[in-house]
């Protein structure tokens, strides 16, 4: 598969087959994706890979604590307060679509938070990944960790897989510290689902919209 092609064929998937994931073929993804760019070569990402029973625990963890109504503090805005536009408008109509999509009313706030709750089972994938930055890096690191999975995204889609990047995990930052056995000094980013598509899911007919190239970029000097 052409970079070209796993770029394009990446989505973000929201419902996984009951299949496993060879541990080999985990191995090799992240092998492979530690030569994503990292200024001063820090190479800040640590990553976390559950599966099995690990990962049935924390699930499992998760799910008494939703429906026990337990709700943990994020240690970073997932979302910058008071979004502004276009970018608050680009958010709302990909979330109206989603919920359009699985025919959940845009006033059924049960539904919604039904939907968002799937997120902690990973949608069902077979693995999860979460990825740690220690807490004396910024906003550069944070963006070698993002180009760093940008690469497990794409090798991913080269190995036949599929993966759901999930900054949702950010919302119970004390229960992955347990589970993961996390030090102080170390600061959960995100999570993220890789198995493979369940190519008859509705969900995962989402396809989100981009900008045209005109909206975004400004050439100087061709």
């Amino acid at each position: 598969m052409k970079v070209s092609e796993a770029i394009s064929s990446r989505m973000t998937v929201r419902q996984f087959l009951d299949r496993p994931v060879p541990k080999d073929l985990i191995v090799e993804i992240l092998e492979a994706a530690k030569r994503a760019p990292s200024g001063g070569n820090l190479q800040p990402w640590t990553v976390h890979v559950l599966t099995g029973d690990p990962l049935k625990a924390l699930i499992d963890d998760i799910d008494v604590k939703l429906k026990a109504g337990v709700i943990e503090e994020p240690e970073y805005n997932v979302y910058p307060p008071d979004l502004v536009d276009p970018y608050r408008s680009r958010r709302r109509v990909l979330g109206q679509a989603l919920y359009d999509l699985i025919g959940v009313p845009r006033e059924d706030l049960p539904g919604k938070l039904k939907q968002l709750s799937r997120n902690f089972r990973f949608f069902d994938a077979p693995v999860g990944l979460f990825f740690v930055l220690h807490r004396q890096m910024e906003i550069g690191q944070y963006a070698d960790v993002g180009m760093f999975m940008e690469n497990i995204m794409l090798l991913a889609r080269e190995h036949g897989l599929d993966t759901c990047p999930q900054e949702a995990w950010a919302r119970w930052p004390q229960t992955l510290k347990e589970h993961l056995s996390l030090k102080d000094e170390e600061m959960l980013f995100c999570g993220m689902a890789i198995g493979y598509r369940d190519e008859d899911a509705v969900i995962n007919r989402l396809v989100s919209e981009r900008e045209e190239f005109e909206k975004f970029v400004t050439l100087h000097g061709f």
